[in-house]
């Protein structure tokens, strides 16, 4: 156990730890907001958060595969084309930052009809927090400052201004939730 942690703390394995580290918050996080919203008779919000994460996780490495692949192809890295580099993978992690914030905008709003104030007040402070669980998973593989310092306000931002205008979110992401 001693060898494994030794390897998965070393210095080559950081993206690899950070994924885990991010899985792990995960997880955590879908096991309390599940006790939580159990007694409140919103389990099912639990399950569509947790169907989320099953595919923001999926498209998260698949985009990352790709745009490692796509910027190998073109020969783009951090030494040689920067900029590019940067600039690219800002994108793809915005992207996917305000994708989750649609998403999670669209999950509120189709389970907090009749519901009583105080529980509109925990769903949303709950959603607003799975934001910044989102955050964590996207940052694992994107996980340099620039990244990180834009993509947890708009995050946050995206998510006030799809919770405030959820057609928004559905103009430009429903499509892909229609998926799945």
């Amino acid at each position: 156990m001693e060898a494994i942690s030794k390897w998965l703390l070393h210095d080559d394995q950081e993206e690899l730890f950070e994924i885990l580290v991010a899985i792990i918050i995960n997880l955590l996080f879908l096991v309390l907001i599940t006790l939580l919203l159990w007694p409140l008779g919103r389990l099912r919000m639990a399950f569509s958060l947790a169907k989320g994460y099953g595919i923001l996780w999926i498209v998260v490495l698949i985009t990352g595969a790709l745009v490692n692949r796509i910027q190998g192809l073109f020969r783009v890295n951090l030494y040689q084309r920067s900029n590019v580099y940067v600039i690219s993978n800002l994108a793809v992690s915005c992207f996917l930052q305000v994708g989750w914030s649609a998403f999670a905008a669209l999950t509120f709003h189709s389970f907090v009809n009749g519901a009583p104030a105080w529980i509109t007040v925990v769903l949303y402070l709950l959603v607003v927090l799975s934001c910044l669980i989102a955050f964590f998973a996207v940052s694992s593989l994107y996980q340099g400052e620039v990244y990180r310092l834009i993509s947890m306000p708009l995050a946050l931002i995206g998510f006030l201004v799809f919770s405030a205008w959820p057609e928004s979110g559905q103009i430009l992401f429903g499509w892909f939730f229609d998926l799945f």
